[in-house]
């Protein structure tokens, strides 16, 4: 008897699961077919818990022209999700003790018109540097197809009026993140492209991520689109502009690997990766909801690790919840349809 009982349970929780998982599924297919459509400009999807695949698949259309569905294997350009990798290569060097976060920015780029301000590696990794956004600049516009070196580009900003000093305010900024990139090459002696291939996509095996393109031929590339009363072809901009605050190209299935890298501390230790994830503080005590390369929310009162990407064609958004060990990722290739509140709202299915 009780042999049988055992059997009995063992089929029982089989069935239930078995259950669970199609009521997950169908419940984000209804989350994310409400969104995209099957003959528009489309999007990726996937969810991972433990590391583990449980939910991966394709919407719409990667190629209007072409009439090209949707795979999941598809390679979009991420945006500002860009940060995060930006963020872990100034702390490997941080960890090769080349570098400190507390280091003024003048140490590494001597001419910097700081204006009286101490800005730190600090600061620019958690938004709170002062220094004009570049992507706000109206003369942004008359160098957008140029490509510029780091140097041509920080040079570009670096005089504007600082917005407030250093400390005092969270605001997001991609200069900060554009700095960033210009002392990774400075320091490393590569270029920022080959420092994070070198250093993080090779050592997680990567093989669909990539600094971005245009004359490269991109295997399984999604194209662009644009949103103007009908869908259009997106505008090209030198992938020199974004730089290191939005310029890499990747897959649902490298986003987890990165992921999992992270879990695993496969690229930097347990100590330097709660420097990434602690919620710093102004100088007046609040806490900004953001550490190194990632926004510190919650979902449903738990943790959040995310961090979404916008660029010219291209949204994104990536989401981990580090108790449920859940991550879900999706990748849109049209800007006016961005993926991030489904993937908060998937991410809150498995929220207890």
């Amino acid at each position: 008897m009780k042999v049988i009982f055992k059997f009995f349970m063992i089929v029982f929780f089989l069935i239930q699961s078995n259950f669970y998982a199609q009521s997950i599924e169908s419940k984000i297919d209804n989350l994310v077919t409400s969104k995209f459509k099957s003959d528009n400009p489309g999007a990726v999807f996937l969810v991972a818990k433990e590391g583990k695949v449980m939910y991966r698949k394709a919407f719409g259309k990667a190629n209007l022209e072409m009439d090209v569905d949707m795979q999941p294997e598809f390679v979009f350009e991420i945006g500002s999700m860009t940060k995060q990798f930006t963020a872990v290569s100034i702390a490997i060097l941080e960890e090769q003790n080349k570098l400190s976060f507390q280091d003024e920015i003048v140490k590494f780029i001597p001419d910097y018109p700081t204006q009286g301000n101490k800005i730190t590696i600090h600061d620019l990794l958690t938004h709170t540097s002062g220094i004009k956004d570049f992507t706000k600049l109206k003369e942004l516009r008359n160098i957008s197809k140029k490509d510029l070196s780091p140097k041509e580009l920080v040079d570009f900003f670096k005089n504007e009026p600082m917005e407030f000093n250093s400390g005092e305010q969270f605001k997001y900024n991609n200069s900060g993140y554009i700095i960033l990139g210009y002392i990774i090459e400075i320091i490393s002696g590569n270029s920022y492209a080959d420092f994070i291939q070198e250093n993080i996509f090779d050592k997680l095996e990567m093989t669909s991520t990539y600094y971005a393109s245009h004359q490269k031929v991109i295997k399984n590339r999604a194209s662009g689109y644009h949103d103007r009363d009908g869908y259009v072809n997106v505008d090209y901009i030198s992938f020199t502009l974004p730089y290191s605050s939005g310029s890499i190209m990747s897959t649902v299935d490298d986003m987890l690997k990165w992921q999992n890298g992270m879990d695993k501390n496969s690229l930097i230790n347990e100590k330097t990766k709660q420097n990434i994830f602690t919620n710093y503080k102004l100088d007046n005590e609040d806490e900004i909801n953001y550490g190194y390369g990632w926004h510190l929310k919650e979902i449903n009162k738990s943790l959040s690790f995310e961090h979404g990407g916008s660029i010219f064609g291209f949204k994104s958004m990536g989401v981990y919840l580090p108790k449920e060990k859940v991550y879900v990722i999706g990748l849109s290739n049209c800007d006016c349809n961005s993926p991030t509140q489904i993937t908060k709202d998937i991410a809150t299915l498995f929220v207890e």
